[in-house]
């Protein structure tokens, strides 16, 4: 287990909550819920019982029962489409329930939307970032809450950016409140919506996927606020995938499947792969490792790319057959560069070769007709048109093999979005359902068929597994393998290093715009890819 996850797993409890719920124990985590059987008074906190929701289908939530306590982390885990983003909505006040009941201190409440669930104390940080990107960080973080000055009211706008750039300091965001938020990363922009569940000084934080595009080192920066949080009572619900954060930072463990409780355990109470099984409701076997692949011709070259201000002197080369990955912390240019290639944003020098040919696209559908596709990290607002089918979603990019006369062949287009629903398992009940209908996950894997459908012969991945359940994950992994297989060429960009240690035959580290180093799969290590990612000395360059 990597050292960040590690430390946090013996964080002592605070004495006060001690107290109130129990003794502290062994491993670090809090015995909860002993204050009862202690004879004391039930503890307050957030709970529901019987909270139900459907879409004008089967229950998406069923009959669910939840507590959460003051000071708790309490993880939400599950395969996508289990329901657990749609009952943090449901708490949050974005959906009304069809039946059941939410009470606060044991008090029954009726949460009609997010604004009463924030007077509430409950605030959402979202899975996707929902932010207003023509705005500033401060406006968004104040969204609402504009300090204003008395006895005029008028909004003070230097004590709002000095209030938002403390508590931008506070997480360790490095990010100019006067930035126009849609200039940031999607990484950063996750930072701006935690800030401003701060700002609203929220009793029970909501977080879904709080991590999905967060770096090693963002990740120990955001559990040390967690901590921070909990000791002053703060409960907070943490919905995730990647199971080692889960036993890195909870306390107790609700599991979900297809819309229904299996039930809630102490973190030592349970393993990860007893959670793992009661997720999916099946053995995951595990993906078979990747024999040491035998490349063919460079199928796609990059020398001395330069976009002043954003990279410099980027080389690296992809043979067909081949997954090399591109690491490094964010914000060190690595998306930028695929864009570049894609033809999505232009770069000043450099040469891109495809199969030996000098290309420089002038717009992705140039580079699409060429045989190179990229997968983009936002799925909501670059990969996918959401209030559209997943059918009309997967068939974007070949619409002129669906059409004849400018008239598209809906039959076949829904007989290729089948196949790609089938092939990557969606979760969906047909293909005429709007993409922002589905899960995350599933739309992730609506967005990888979107792109497949293309039959590409080099493929660049942003982040293919962000926010992703492990069931998919794994499929997807599988996926890209058999993809190298039969000779295409992939560039995989990740955060996630198990994933690229597992898929990766050399990965390309960049710092701050440049490459920093290359490593053969005999090389590769955590270790020596944050490294090369933050420098010899252990710090990020600036």
């Amino acid at each position: 287990m990597p050292e960040y996850y590690r430390q946090y797993t013996v964080t002592p409890a605070p004495s006060r909550i001690v107290i109130l719920f129990g003794q502290e124990a062994p491993n670090g985590h809090r015995e909860l819920g002993s204050a009862v059987a202690l004879g004391a008074r039930e503890p307050s906190g957030l709970s529901t019982r019987g909270l139900t929701k459907s879409f004008g289908g089967p229950p998406v939530v069923k009959d669910m029962e939840f507590e959460l306590l003051p000071g708790e982390v309490h993880a939400i885990v599950g395969e996508n489409g289990a329901g657990k983003s749609t009952f943090l909505k449901l708490l949050a006040g974005v959906h009304p329930p069809d039946a059941g009941q939410v009470a606060v201190d044991g008090v029954p409440v009726d949460i009609g939307n997010p604004t009463i669930a924030r007077s509430l104390g409950i605030s959402l940080i979202f899975q996707e970032p929902t932010l207003f990107p023509d705005l500033s960080v401060a406006e968004n973080i104040f969204m609402g809450n504009h300090p204003v000055g008395r006895p005029l009211p008028f909004v003070g706008w230097q004590r709002m950016r000095a209030q938002a750039a403390e508590l931008l300091e506070s997480i360790g965001a490095r990010v100019d409140p006067s930035q126009p938020v849609g200039e940031l990363s999607v990484a950063e922009q996750q930072l701006v919506e935690i800030a401003t569940a701060l700002s609203h000084r929220a009793r029970f934080v909501l977080m879904d996927e709080p991590t999905a595009s967060l770096t090693p080192r963002e990740v120990e920066r955001l559990f040390a606020i967690i901590r921070d949080l909990t000791v002053r009572g703060t409960a907070v619900v943490f919905v995730n995938h990647r199971l080692e954060e889960v036993f890195a930072i909870a306390d107790r463990i609700t599991i979900m499947r297809d819309g229904v409780k299996v039930g809630t355990w102490g973190v030592r109470d349970i393993t990860r792969d007893e959670v793992v099984r009661r997720m999916v409701g099946r053995e995951l076997g595990e993906a078979p490792a990747r024999p040491i692949a035998s490349p063919g011709e460079v199928a796609l070259e990059i020398e001395g790319l330069t976009s002043p201000g954003v990279f410099r002197d980027v080389s690296l080369s992809v043979r067909r057959g081949e997954i090399v990955a591109l690491a490094g912390l964010v914000g060190a240019g690595r998306t930028e560069v695929a864009r570049a290639v894609f033809g999505i944003d232009p770069f000043e020098r450099g040469t891109i070769r495809l199969f030996g040919r000098p290309v420089r696209f002038r717009s992705p559908r140039e580079a699409l007709r060429h045989g190179l596709a990229y997968l983009p990290e936002d799925r909501q607002h670059q990969g996918l048109i959401l209030p559209m089918s997943v059918a009309h979603n997967i068939s974007l990019t070949v619409l002129d093999q669906l059409s004849r006369a400018g008239w598209l062949h809906r039959r076949r287009e829904r007989e290729l979005a089948q196949e790609q629903v089938q092939r990557l398992r969606v979760k969906a009940n047909s293909v005429s359902q709007p993409a922002q209908s589905l899960s995350g996950g599933n739309q992730q894997k609506v967005l990888v068929g979107k792109f497949l459908v293309t039959q590409p012969k080099v493929l660049i991945l942003d982040e293919p597994t962000r926010g992703v359940d492990v069931g998919a994950k794994a499929e997807i992994h599988r996926l890209i393998g058999e993809l190298a297989e039969q000779g295409i060429a992939v560039l995989m960009i990740s955060s996630d290093l198990p994933e690229v240690l597992a898929l990766a035959d050399r990965v390309v580290v960049m710092r701050d715009g440049r490459v920093a180093g290359e490593l053969s799969r005999s090389e590769m290590s955590e270790e020596a890819i944050m490294h090369l990612a933050v420098g010899s000395d252990g710090r990020a360059a600036v």
